[in-house]
């Protein structure tokens, strides 16, 4: 069980915090990192692309020239596809992109995507996160304090912020997100994580063991 700094607003020392090694010290498996991203990104899609087949397309009620006669091909009418205009053969059409992975494997891409962070030492435990105002100068001063400005940075938190999470908003490569929501896809594409002390307990919460077997628990869907 790793233990790591438990750091003020203004970066200085104010305590200590045990990181739980079944989430911050799992197994790093690339294919389930893989296919769980493939499943996010999958599932974002809107999938409303669509094309037209000869019986939708407007036009060829009737035949181009007779059937024989003229010394050209046969055509019944000007919406096949060999014509300029016609339907499309075998089209895209609307539909779902989205597919299911197993709960397990997911909740083991987590755990190894925050192992990996662990590994880099990206990871940065804050006190406390809240701002008496929305102020997005703020959140950058505290970004800077703590030597995260300059890099992509997902703040985690345990439950709902808005003058926290309206103030970020505007950060470029700054995300906030609440435990309930934290996703293998966010995780990688930011170089550095900052917890708050409270998520860190409600994240060991969340993660902390696999239920057993026939326990009805939802989590939610991370997009």
């Amino acid at each position: 069980m790793a233990t790591v700094n438990v750091v003020s607003a203004d970066n200085k020392k104010v305590g200590s915090v045990d990181l739980s090694a079944s989430i911050f010290e799992a197994p790093v498996k690339p294919d389930l990192l893989h296919a769980e991203v493939c499943r996010q990104l999958a599932k974002r899609r809107a999938g409303t692309h669509s094309t037209k087949n000869r019986s939708r397309v407007s036009g060829g009620n009737s035949k181009p020239w007779r059937q024989k006669g003229t010394g050209r091909a046969r055509q019944g009418t000007t919406r096949a596809p060999q014509w300029a205009g016609g339907g499309v053969v075998f089209g895209p059409v609307p539909r779902s992109y989205e597919h299911s992975l197993p709960k397990k494997v997911r909740r083991a891409a987590l755990r190894g995507a925050l192992s990996l962070r662990n590994r880099e030492g990206a990871i940065t435990v804050v006190d406390d996160l809240t701002l008496p105002e929305f102020k997005t100068r703020r959140v950058a001063e505290i970004l800077g304090a703590l030597s995260l400005a300059e890099a992509g940075v997902l703040i985690v938190i345990d439950q709902a912020n808005e003058t926290l999470e309206g103030s970020a908003r505007n950060l470029q490569n700054v995300a906030v997100l609440r435990v309930a929501g934290l996703n293998v896809y966010d995780v990688l594409r930011h170089p550095k994580l900052l917890f708050t002390r409270a998520a860190v307990a409600a994240l060991d919460e969340r993660l902390g063991a696999d239920r057993p077997r026939g326990t009805a628990a939802t989590e939610e869907a991370a997009t």
